[in-house]
């Protein structure tokens, strides 16, 4: 019997059902798990990134189809000088140092996002890793770097303008469907949970479009303390959830 088929593993992923498809993070709370520390900032974005792992892993393990992180959204970039820099070095070793874990668990890495205006290093490391995940066929992690849902449906508008404009389309043929093409997550199922960490309730520019219908989840915890457990937690409220989709529940 394997770790997967043991008794208890058994009975913890039957109470976590039904499980979603694809679940966003808002990983919040670094910064302030630092400072209570006593730490500078940059240890608790360190804290954090080690909470990516096993995060990652346990959603592969269950059967997710799709992991979104935000991990840095286009405002981000007003924070200090010294800590963009620490950040962006950070995501660097990252891709590195987790690309033989996304290999061993089958992971596909995609970007969403504006790639240009990260540091040249940091994407060429995103490039290899997703090189080299391409053509696993297990769950997909996407990681939202220098991502902002506004300027995501900006450049889908611009997209389809351009289109119309070179006659390939017609205004009245750009429905819901076609919009969703152009996002940076077109062919991923939208989310059907979002976690937010560190007790923030704010979207916070992330993914607004897809989140129409995502079940929204709250956790006190700061991102570096979140562990699999509070993740089975998030799991086992989303399942208790009654999902109608604007209509009348028939049950």
């Amino acid at each position: 019997m394997t770790a997967k088929e043991q008794p208890d593993s058994v009975e913890l992923h039957s109470s976590l059902e039904p499980l979603p498809r694809h679940i966003a993070i808002i990983m919040d709370g670094n910064g302030r798990w630092a400072q209570q520390r006593g730490l500078h900032r940059l240890k608790g974005h360190e804290a954090g990134a080690g909470m990516v792992r096993p995060i990652v892993t346990e959603c592969s393990r269950l059967g997710i189809d799709c992991l979104t992180l935000y991990s840095f959204s286009m405002d981000n970039w007003k924070r200090p000088p010294t800590e963009i820099k620490g950040l962006m070095k950070l995501y660097t070793e990252y891709l590195v140092s987790e690309r033989p874990i996304l290999m061993e668990n089958n992971v596909r890495l995609i970007h969403l996002g504006v790639k240009e205006q990260l540091p040249g290093h940091m994407r060429r490391e995103l490039d290899n890793s997703m090189e080299a995940s391409k053509n696993n066929t297990g769950m997909v992690l996407a990681l939202a770097l220098n991502y902002s849902g506004r300027e995501e449906m900006l450049r889908a508008c611009r997209g389809l303008a351009q289109q119309s404009v070179a006659g390939q389309i017609r205004p009245d043929q750009i429905s819901r469907e076609l919009f969703a093409q152009h996002l940076d997550t077109a062919g991923l199922p939208d989310p059907d949970l979002l976690i937010r960490t560190a007790g923030e309730r704010r979207i916070s520019d992330f993914l607004l479009w897809q989140i129409s219908y995502a079940e929204l989840y709250i956790s006190d915890v700061y991102w570096p303390d979140f562990s699999p457990k509070e993740l089975h937690q998030a799991l086992k409220d989303f399942a208790s959830r009654k999902r109608r989709f604007g209509g009348l529940n028939r049950s």
